[in-house]
């Protein structure tokens, strides 16, 4: 299954993002850091897209009002969704808003089966529990949930359902856009929405922090490779959610975490506990049902 294939290239091509980018932008900041994503990636996305456009010529894509409404909600979902998330760790700290946040894992199948009718077998929606229960264990916070954390883990619950709706709507702009050639499909509809949300943020900050905008502008050349894996990364979540629903290609996607762990363990010296194996063995059992069912 193609779908299957191009989740499984994104994994990595993301894990490569983050790991470059990380530092890049110490000076603007968080939201600074979120332009680079989407800004650097952006020239990447549009080249992708020109080399995909080549090879598609006989492509009608149909820029209706559904498209611009779905690409439109996904691009700038994904900056609230981000927003949300931010506002999580500040509130309850990293470990407990990443745990609420994977409520986006179930939630993108429900929402896209209840408000899109998307068809999900038993053994997909099997495998989703398994990797959801896998991703619970994996990043339950060491110390518990602390008093206190309620607002936080609510943010984060947010973000999660955030996430649903921002997977579900780049999947019904890419629908909208050329059904016959998903591949197309999804290499356009990321080159529209990082262009939005280049913008988007782009302007925000140059109202409010233009001294982020600045460092932004400066790390330029250190942040090409974050870009280009972004951009790759995106072209195969974009395709792959023209081809599968949400939840199955969200599900899939989780093999991320397994590779980042590989990543840091290889790169880092970092060892995995007892419950870091199991969460792992569940998500990949999971993974595994989920492309297969």
């Amino acid at each position: 299954m193609l779908w299957i294939l191009l989740t499984a290239a994104a994994a990595p091509l993301q894990v490569a993002r983050n790991a470059l980018q990380r530092g890049l932008v110490g000076d603007a900041g968080p939201w600074g850091a979120t332009l680079v994503r989407f800004l650097f990636g952006l020239p990447f996305s549009i080249a992708i897209f020109a080399v995909v456009a080549a090879a598609t010529p006989d492509a009608a894509p149909s820029a209706s009002p559904r498209f611009w409404m779905a690409i439109a909600a996904g691009a700038f979902g994904q900056v609230i969704q981000t927003a949300l998330l931010l506002l999580a760790m500040r509130r309850s700290g990293f470990a407990v808003a990443t745990f609420m946040q994977q409520t986006n894992l179930p939630l993108s199948a429900l929402f896209g089966w209840a408000v899109f009718a998307d068809a999900m077998s038993p053994g997909a929606w099997a495998g989703l529990l398994a990797a959801t229960v896998g991703l619970c264990i994996l990043s339950w916070p060491k110390g518990g949930f602390r008093s206190g954390a309620l607002i936080g883990s609510a943010l984060g619950i947010a973000s999660g359902a955030a996430m649903a709706v921002v997977l579900n709507a780049y999947r019904q702009a890419g629908l909208a856009l050329e059904p016959a050639h998903p591949i197309y499909a999804g290499t356009a509809a990321v080159c529209v929405a990082q262009a939005l949300q280049s913008a988007g943020l782009t302007l925000v900050l140059a109202l409010t922090r233009p001294a982020a905008l600045k460092a932004v502008t400066a790390a330029w050349r250190q942040s090409l490779g974050a870009g280009f894996c972004g951009a790759a990364a995106s072209a195969c979540w974009f395709s792959a959610l023209a081809l599968a629903p949400a939840g199955q290609v969200r599900a899939v996607g989780v093999i991320e975490l397994p590779i980042a762990a590989a990543a840091g363990r290889r790169l880092f010296k970092e060892r995995l506990s007892l419950r870091q194996a199991v969460g792992g063995l569940a998500t990949g059992i999971g993974v595994v049902t989920t492309a297969l069912g």
